[in-house]
């Protein structure tokens, strides 16, 4: 079975401040993203392949998780307006795949992938089970739960 990943980037500069597209992480951001990273590697569940929107906050997100566990992210501007299908497809290039996004399409992808509906907090992780084009949520955790198992 493969696992998806979903990891919405974190708490970022206000809407106005700058074009949407360019909004940067703000230092507990930095925080919510290095620990989603750490928080992976204590749970020995470090992704194949990382692939991340190319939105300044989600980049950055990514490229910051992916610091701690040695990886390269990989721009994917399919993530923006991501659905259930592209969702799937990405998940097909690894074992383990994590897509680093936003709202609502992460949770609208959960939903549709699982039947589970939640809200994806700003650097909160989502992990599914995939068994073909169907998915069961295994774990949902707040950017709070990921930074206790970070030991942060």
């Amino acid at each position: 079975m493969r696992e998806l990943l979903l990891l919405r980037h974190g708490t970022a500069e206000d809407h106005g401040v700058r074009p949407d597209a360019e909004r940067d992480l703000i230092p507990r951001g930095e925080r919510q993203a290095a620990g989603a990273g750490r928080a992976l590697a204590r749970l020995d569940m470090v992704p194949d392949l990382v692939l991340a929107s190319p939105k300044v906050r989600a980049w950055r997100t990514a490229v910051l998780a992916c610091e701690v566990l040695g990886l390269e992210p990989v721009e994917h501007g399919a993530i923006v307006g991501l659905d259930r299908d592209e969702a799937l497809l990405a998940a097909g290039f690894g074992h383990r795949v994590m897509l680093v996004g936003h709202e609502p399409d992460l949770s609208q992808v959960i939903h549709d992938l699982t039947g589970a509906r939640c809200r994806l907090r700003k650097g909160g992780l989502a992990v599914i089970e995939l068994d073909g084009s169907r998915g069961e949520l295994q774990a949902l955790l707040r950017p709070r739960d990921l930074l206790r198992i970070a030991g942060a």
